[in-house]
């Protein structure tokens, strides 16, 4: 993508950077301010829609919709997609941990082309998955 700054033609570059914290986030955005940055945000995603419980509830008396309610954060409207999730190992908690695991701070930047490297090594360092 091309954008004009000034009169002056400017070749952009996008930089998706996973976080496990919204201050890892912040503290690498703050130091790829110091480059020539076009745009940002930083966002917290998640693969269910909804908020889920917001309390824990005992599964045996408690009146809840199923375990990706539960243990996933979920609210489905669709009794299929929640048996899918509750099938996920995640519901569980018999998932094996990896480097992408707890990653769900989504930092999203717009730099110019001449400063893309230096801005990934800065986020990297920062902690994220780029």
């Amino acid at each position: 993508m091309i954008t004009q700054n000034r009169g002056i033609a400017m070749a952009e570059k996008n930089i998706l950077a996973y976080f496990k914290s919204p201050e890892q986030a912040e503290k690498a955005l703050e130091q790829i301010k110091a480059l020539k940055l076009i745009d940002s945000s930083i966002n917290r995603f998640d693969g269910y829609p909804g908020d889920g419980s917001d309390r824990i509830r005992n599964p045996i008396t408690g009146d809840f919709p199923g375990l990706g309610y539960l243990t996933l954060g979920g609210d489905f409207s669709d009794r299929d997609a929640a048996i899918l999730a509750a099938a996920n190992v995640s519901a569980s908690g018999m998932s094996q941990s990896d480097e992408t695991a707890g990653r769900d701070i989504l930092l999203t930047v717009v730099i110019d082309e001449d400063d893309y490297e230096q801005a990934v090594a800065i986020a990297e360092k920062a902690g994220a998955l780029v």
